[in-house]
């Protein structure tokens, strides 16, 4: 009886310790990815060829167009834009630009949008089509902390030869030390930590660079007629 007893033992404390072997390889991947969410102070204050930002808060759009304005490069694209959105109601959402068209109409000539993106890997796809088309070597990257490591993951895969250099903005919902101890942060973090697994474990499988989407979809004006967001 004892006897017949022991290989089930010997199993359970075997899927014990596979257990407790994979929930220490998910929390040290945890730790790495949270040490890979950047602070404020992680910052390039260089120059690039241009400016992509990614939708999803105002301020990301902000913090772009004061990229361009301080000429820290000539071009801006905002990847993942609705489709029936133009550039007059995407300028509406930031106040510097809503009550001033002069302000709209001097960007106009330097802010594109890209409306085929519909996630994180779709936005690198569509930024790699407006690199092509720009010959541009390097770009800000512009998005919030938390989503700097699955972008960058993405963007590199989808860019080889491009220099990316991050620009985080940090909205209210942004990662702080003590991010496990509001219930906000953290289910923010572990979403966002499981999606940035899944973007790696997809890579094993489709390694190389994305397939770009061919030319972005043609530049909206300040002047454009009002869309939906």
């Amino acid at each position: 009886m004892a006897a017949a007893g022991r290989p089930r033992h010997r199993r359970l404390r075997i899927v014990l310790a596979v257990l407790a072997l994979l929930f220490a390889l998910w929390a040290a991947g945890l730790a790495d990815f949270v040490r890979r969410i950047p602070g404020p102070g992680m910052r390039d204050e260089g120059t690039a060829d241009g400016i992509v930002v990614l939708t999803g808060g105002a301020e990301r759009l902000r913090e772009g167009l004061r990229l361009l304005a301080e000429e820290r490069a000539p071009r801006l694209f905002v990847s993942g834009v609705h489709r029936d959105a133009t550039l007059a109601q995407i300028l509406a959402y930031v106040p510097e630009y809503q009550a001033d068209r002069r302000a709209a109409e001097a960007v106009a000539c330097c802010v594109e949008l890209g409306h085929a993106a519909d996630n994180t890997a779709g936005n690198a796809r569509e930024t790699a089509g407006w690199i092509s088309d720009g010959h541009l070597k390097s770009i800000f990257l512009v998005t919030a902390d938390y989503h700097m490591p699955r972008s960058l993951l993405e963007f590199h895969r989808a860019l080889p030869g491009t220099l990316i250099k991050p620009h985080a903005v940090f909205p209210e919902d942004s990662v702080r030390r003590d991010w496990w101890r509001r219930a906000d942060t953290l289910v923010l973090v572990l979403v966002e930590y499981h999606k940035y697994l899944l973007a790696l474990l997809r890579g094993l499988f489709d390694p190389g660079p994305a397939v770009t989407d061919g030319p972005h979809e043609a530049r909206q004006t300040a002047a454009s007629g009002p869309a939906l967001p």
